[in-house]
């Protein structure tokens, strides 16, 4: 089972210094990959009344492709985006700068894409929020064919290339692309077309129920569903090292292929704070150091 980070986007603020500092000290101890949260715009409560999303216009979220690209230069771990909002994006812009991460990490990237949950951003960037489900199943396949294909022709309900296609392709053809999402829709859509999927759930019943969505939905796809990976999140706090390896463990037995470790929401006051947790964790895991 693959080990990895959760960048702490909202914790680190805007130094580059700090965004370096992190993923240097994470590729020393050994970590498999480092994902990525995304927002793209942050929604004022004194405007938008009532608002109770879990982040707001005074949360930081660097941009993951911009910041991958920058990164790619200084680790060599995987990276991960977990997840890009992709129907709020341009199909053909995400695959090409998808394809150019995929280049500079030397095919050492995965694309998570969910629907996200942010109206908001969703009107600022011109895109419908109310079929946003419907539209995400065409874009994964068109970006495939982009990732693949020197010139693409497709005329979906929702996108449209003419004899068109990306140069350079990327290294991975096609680059994995992994799913996020709670519900018995979103569980389907991953059966048919996941490479991968991120649980917002911990192991138990409702896990199962979903791994059970997800593999039906596979087989009458003609997938294999023992072929989709899983990548479980454990989170740093009370109990410390202890807990979090019980929890590592539990998502071992269910058997996930990744597990994810976020140090954000610890009371961890500085990228300090981060990198000496880090060290904590890699001992504890025993994550092998490069």
């Amino acid at each position: 089972m693959n080990i990895g980070l959760v960048f702490p986007q909202t914790e680190l603020g805007g130094d580059r210094g700090a965004v370096r500092a992190y993923a240097q000290r994470a590729d020393e101890l050994g970590f498999a990959h480092l994902l990525a949260y995304d927002h793209v715009l942050g929604a004022d409560p004194k405007v938008h009344a009532g608002w109770n999303g879990p982040y707001d216009v005074s949360t930081t979220f660097h941009e993951p492709f911009v910041m991958f690209g920058y990164l790619a230069a200084v680790t060599s771990m995987e990276l991960v985006t977990g997840i890009i909002i992709l129907p709020q994006r341009q199909t053909a812009l995400v695959a090409k700068q998808a394809a150019e991460v995929d280049l500079l990490t030397g095919g050492h990237f995965r694309l998570g894409v969910g629907l996200g949950w942010n109206a908001v951003e969703y009107e600022a960037l011109g895109k419908n929020f109310a079929d946003r489900g419907r539209r995400i199943g065409e874009q994964v396949g068109l970006m495939r064919r982009l990732w693949t294909e020197r010139t693409v022709t497709f005329n979906g309900e929702h996108e449209t290339v003419t004899g068109a296609g990306l140069a350079p392709l990327p290294i991975q053809r096609p680059i994995p692309v992994w799913f996020g999402g709670q519900s018995r829709p979103a569980y389907a859509r991953m059966g048919r077309l996941a490479d991968g999927w991120f649980p917002q759930v911990r192991p138990g019943p409702q896990l199962d129920e979903a791994r059970e969505i997800i593999a039906r939905a596979a087989a009458e796809a003609g997938r294999d569903p023992a072929a989709i990976g899983m990548e479980g999140r454990v989170s740093w706090g009370v109990g410390g090292a202890e807990r979090l390896i019980d929890h590592v463990e539990r998502w071992r037995a269910a058997g996930a292929s990744h597990v994810s470790v976020n140090t954000m929401g610890a009371g961890l006051d500085s990228v300090d704070s981060h990198l000496k947790t880090l060290t904590i964790i890699a001992e504890a895991l025993r994550v092998p150091a490069r």
